[in-house]
């Protein structure tokens, strides 16, 4: 098959790669492959911090560069793919090359949560595009349907599951029975979590996502720190024994949902009923649940992160920003931003809750900790008393409530670990409505 050049004569399409690292690696190899040829693609360039060592894919002679302006600069490159990650100097190097006229592709999901609205008007400034794809869900096709695909709708809610990190160690404690240093430990053993975990495990990198996703899905502009956050560190293995006897699982879930005349995005544990299927998504799968009122719900699944994932999410954004730089292509623009739609805080949102605490095992303790729910308007749903400790003479109680205010729930939190009774209250975790369970 002849190549692009071959059938009309066009200059190639130049890439120059910010990043060498697995993913960038792998989508150097597919730009170098007979099939990234054919496709008129051309690897000019790559920085890298060390021009020296050894890479996973042997690059044309002279084409690797410690200096950022052989990429940003150079005449004959017509898309700068970012896949340095972190937000420094990424955001500077991106925002140069837009500004250059250069068209860009990301998978910095930092950098776009954040600073998204203004390289979009950058973007549009310099008649160039901007596409990030992969910085949500690895090689989930989400960004573009949402851009494209599901613009008729007005998106109704987004549910989501974005950090396999965290799913593979919430996986491991709710199968194997382990505890959550265990868990970490064995995907860190793996290559799933670094050696610093602080961004998936206290839910950093899912609130960047799903920021971007409520962006593109509702029109609204969500900082990061407006999104309510809550990380795994304090579930405990118990937390699944107790809620398996109830019906349920725990996942981290990344949610932005239309309620009360406004738009909530909130990201924290949550329980689930083993019988939905977000239940079974295990691993480091991820998956997104959206609800238009046109198309009604979807499912999309697959693998979240890696090498080969993201690089298929990269590739497919560098092939659109071909198509139009070849004029045969347009990119569809984000939702304009809907300023009717406020965000709302997280004090009003109204759920079951399930709370676990160690109390002394002893007559009244449960008329107490009932007396302060009913101060706050919250009702019992059930309680399970579990684990009782005859020489420390405790015990663990579990508590299902009825839907309640969030704002009630944490002052009833409050009062009720100030008993005297209660030795603490171990863990308070949101329980997630599905239509079989409303």
């Amino acid at each position: 098959m002849p190549s692009m050049n071959e059938t009309n004569g066009s200059a190639p399409i130049g890439i120059g790669l910010l990043g060498l690292g697995v993913v960038g690696s792998a989508v150097a190899a597919s730009v170098l492959s007979n099939d990234g040829q054919k496709r008129g693609l051309k690897l000019c360039g790559a920085l890298v911090r060390d021009a020296s060592r050894q890479r996973a894919v042997e690059l044309p002679s002279g084409s690797v560069t410690t200096d950022p302006d052989i990429i940003l600069d150079s005449p004959d490159i017509d898309i700068v793919v970012e896949l340095m990650g972190g937000e420094e100097p990424a955001l500077e190097y991106i925002s140069r090359a837009l500004a250059g006229g250069k068209h860009v592709v990301t998978a910095n999901k930092e950098v776009i949560s954040k600073h998204g609205e203004r390289l979009r008007a950058l973007a549009t400034e310099h008649n160039v595009s901007l596409q990030y794809e992969a910085s949500v869900g690895g090689g989930i096709p989400i960004i573009n349907p949402l851009l494209d695909d599901l613009s008729a709708n007005e998106l109704l809610s987004l549910r989501a599951i974005i950090n396999g990190t965290t799913n593979y160690i919430l996986t491991e404690m709710a199968s194997g029975g382990a505890s959550f240093d265990d868990a970490l430990a064995d995907a860190q053993g793996l290559g799933f979590a670094e050696a610093d975990p602080t961004a998936d495990v206290d839910a950093f990198d899912a609130v960047y996502k799903i920021s971007i996703l409520a962006r593109l899905a509702f029109g609204v502009s969500v900082p990061v720190e407006s999104i309510y956050r809550e990380g795994i560190r304090k579930t405990a293995s118990q937390d699944f024994r107790y809620a398996g006897e109830l019906g349920y699982t725990i996942k981290l879930l990344a949610i932005a949902r239309r309620e009360n005349g406004g738009l909530l995005v909130r990201v924290h544990p949550a329980l689930v009923p083993v019988d939905v299927p977000m239940a079974k998504v295990e691993g480091v799968l991820n998956v997104v649940e959206a609800e238009g009122d046109l198309v009604g719900p979807l499912w999309l699944q697959g693998r979240g992160a890696g090498a080969e994932p993201t690089a298929s999410a990269v590739m497919g954004d560098v092939l659109r920003t071909a198509s139009v730089i070849g004029g045969t292509g347009n990119v569809r623009q984000a939702r304009p931003i809907d300023s009717e739609l406020p965000l709302l805080e997280m004090d009003e949102h109204q759920c079951k809750f399930y709370v676990r605490l160690t109390v002394r095992d002893r007559p009244g303790v449960l008329a107490q900790i009932a007396g302060a729910l009913g101060e706050m308007e919250i009702s019992i749903a059930s309680v399970l008393q579990m684990d009782t400790d005859a020489e420390l003479k405790n015990a663990d109680l579990v508590i299902m409530t009825h839907p309640a205010r969030e704002a009630n729930m944490q002052r009833a939190v409050e009062r009720i670990d100030a008993l005297g009774d209660v030795d603490n209250v171990a863990n308070l975790i949101r329980v997630e409505s599905y239509p079989t369970d409303r």
